[in-house]
């Protein structure tokens, strides 16, 4: 029973980030385009093109306001 709980608590907490995202899509892009960036240079581009997929993906549910920086 615990690990239903703790879907469904996960599933609860990405809804409201999916509406806060659609409601603040520019600091939402903000932040996940500088946070791309660090981990891609903390990881000096090992996983550059999974960070971009992950940016592409937020992206999608906030439209592509702000690129982040490469």
């Amino acid at each position: 029973m615990a690990f239903l709980k703790k879907v469904a608590v996960l599933a609860g907490a990405a809804g409201a980030v999916r509406a806060y995202a659609k409601k603040n899509p520019e600091k939402v892009n903000e932040m996940v385009g500088k946070a791309a960036h660090f981990v891609d240079q903390q990881t000096k581009g090992k996983y550059h093109e999974k960070i971009a997929g992950a940016v592409r993906k937020v992206n999608s549910v906030t439209g592509p306001e702000t690129q982040p920086g490469h």
